[in-house]
């Protein structure tokens, strides 16, 4: 997409997640720069919210369960019938593992992580190809994975795949795209540790003190901006945080270094007895 970074008027924007942390951010930021925003989220009350902090009608709220396949399979006709068009699909909606072994993950978590992180971003994706391939000057989609997707942490074995998972589907589409010549980019972020409720929540249960945690983590605003930026650029990969980075380049060195970097971090919470974990 060739656009001014810094001018999006008059573009159009679908954000899933839009009802609270990175979601919230990359929505309200997309419209500081002019943008409209069709917020995306299973949220209600959440998307309220980011309506109120928009205050303009250039944020439109629908509710959406992206696990919901044939919720997803209607989505983009009902966006379309309350904008004129649209230019690019931040794929932000995700939900987190438990911090918990294989063996204590049960089935019905394990499909929804899946359904959700991997297939709610793969069926929205499809849904909305289409449309953006009609764009003259091209669409952008985003695809989020996660530090997760780089290194196999402790207690979240099935959130790091269903991650892992949607970032190569990121990678693959993005070849699609270039081999058929297509106007629509496609950019897989790897986001680290942003200072988010889901962020604020895991540090409280693996028991590390808020104010450490919050220091160490990216803000969600700023964390917001890179990734608009590098959709907008059209880049095929972006890590995201400090964490990020240093584990993208522990794993280029040696994936044995990146899973011992990962162990040191929250192995000995995960895998003390479970009596103590529930102290």
């Amino acid at each position: 997409m060739d656009v001014d970074g810094k001018d999006l008027t008059g573009k159009v924007f679908v954000v899933t997640g839009a009802g609270n942390g990175i979601g919230r951010c990359v929505a309200l930021e997309l419209i500081s720069r002019g943008a409209t925003v069709v917020g995306a989220d299973i949220n209600e009350v959440g998307l309220a919210e980011t309506g109120r902090l928009v205050g303009d009608s250039r944020f439109h709220a629908h509710k959406l369960d992206i696990g919901d396949r044939e919720a997803v399979q209607r989505f983009p006709d009902a966006v379309l019938a309350d904008v004129e068009h649209v230019d690019g699909l931040f794929n932000i909606a995700g939900i987190p593992q438990d911090t918990q072994p294989i063996a204590e993950v049960d089935d019905d978590r394990i499909d929804l992580l899946m359904r959700v992180n991997y297939y709610g971003t793969v069926w929205l994706t499809r849904a909305f190809l289409p449309h953006l391939e009609q764009r003259p000057d091209g669409g952008l989609i985003l695809i989020t994975s996660s530090l997760s997707g780089l290194a196999p942490f402790p207690g979240a074995a099935f959130y790091g795949a269903s991650k892992a998972a949607v970032a190569f589907f990121g990678y693959g589409l993005a070849q699609d795209q270039r081999g058929k010549k297509s106007k629509v980019t496609v950019t897989t972020v790897l986001p680290g540790t942003i200072w988010t409720d889901l962020v604020r929540n895991t540090s409280k249960a693996l028991g590390t003190p808020e104010a450490l945690a919050r220091n160490f983590a990216m803000a969600p605003e700023k964390a917001a901006r890179l990734i608009i930026d590098a959709a907008l650029a059209g880049r095929v990969r972006a890590v995201v945080g400090k964490d990020a980075h240093v584990f993208n380049g522990a794993r280029r060195l040696s994936s044995r270094l990146s899973e011992r970097m990962a162990y040191a971090q929250v192995g000995r919470f995960v895998y003390r007895p479970a009596r103590r974990r529930n102290e």
